[in-house]
């Protein structure tokens, strides 16, 4: 399966934490070549010394990439084949290795997928939103001001938004979530196939809220945001609260089914709902 006239890299996804989360065939191309290029050489020897791979740890991180490139195109050209790993999770997804595999391209040789862990897939997997049509935007900006624009950009989406955040920045985003996107459900896994995981659900203002009363906030995060429901037209949201009352349902009920099918804060529909009563 692995033998080949010319060298092919291989992209291999590996554990996103717990270290039995890796494929049999993952595990089979490691062990098969004998120079696999990553992030960091130590956290990668901790994962092949748990499987016994023995080959030659290359290091190829965002600052060295372009030149590693070169080198790991000519031992392509030699004949030997290679493995490219990141720290955790699938290569190129918000972690380094985009250069070298259109390096590899532009060469004329194989890259090969050898698929597995990836956070933004897992978190989804388990989320309850919507998974028919999402978007993936990797880590948001860490300055607000680009953070904003990126968010106001994505508005309204009837897909659901999967993003990155540092733990430091994980509460700031979560804020910026709720005031530029009136206020989303989102839901924030946390430290994901780790002893320590978990989902938290709720409005981004609430979340933000819980996470800000803790101690300390640690561990890898990813963020869901809800799709954003097919909106109705401000105009007609006052409208749609007195047809619901005329069903019976209570003026408050109505109010917030109006912000849940219109995407506007419950608040907003209240004032607007009340000046026009005025």
């Amino acid at each position: 399966m692995l033998g080949s006239v010319s060298g092919v890299l291989y992209v291999v996804a590996t554990p996103i934490g717990n270290l039995g989360d890796i494929t049999f065939r993952a595990v089979e191309v490691l062990k098969s070549v004998a120079r696999i290029a990553c992030e960091d050489t130590r956290h990668t020897r901790k994962l092949l010394d748990h499987y016994g791979i023995k080959a030659t740890l290359v290091s190829c991180h965002e600052h060295n990439e372009a030149a590693r490139a070169a080198e790991i195109v000519a031992r392509l050209e030699s004949g030997e084949s290679m493995a490219l790993v990141t720290d955790a999770g699938t290569p190129l997804l918000s972690d380094p290795g985009e250069r070298l595999v259109r390096a590899v391209l532009e060469a004329g040789l194989r890259v090969v997928p050898i698929p597995g862990a990836n956070a933004a897939i897992a978190a989804l997997s388990a989320a309850g939103l919507s998974s028919g049509r999402f978007r993936f935007l990797g880590f948001l900006p860490p300055k607000r001001n680009q953070r904003v624009e990126v968010l106001k950009a994505m508005m309204p989406s009837e897909e659901t938004l999967v993003c990155y955040e540092a733990p430091h920045r994980v509460i700031e985003a979560l804020r910026d979530i709720a005031e530029v996107m009136a206020d989303p459900q989102v839901v924030v896994a946390r430290e994901l196939t780790k002893l320590h995981e978990e989902f938290l659900r709720d409005r981004a203002s609430a979340v933000a809220a819980l996470l800000e009363q803790r101690d300390s906030v640690r561990g890898e995060f990813t963020l869901l945001i809800a799709a954003a429901a097919k909106s109705r037209e401000v105009s007609d949201i006052v409208r749609y609260v007195r047809d619901l009352e005329s069903t019976g349902m209570s003026r408050m009920d109505a109010i917030k089914k109006a912000s849940r099918d219109s995407g506007l804060p419950k608040r907003e529909v209240y004032r607007k709902v009340e000046a026009a009563s005025s």
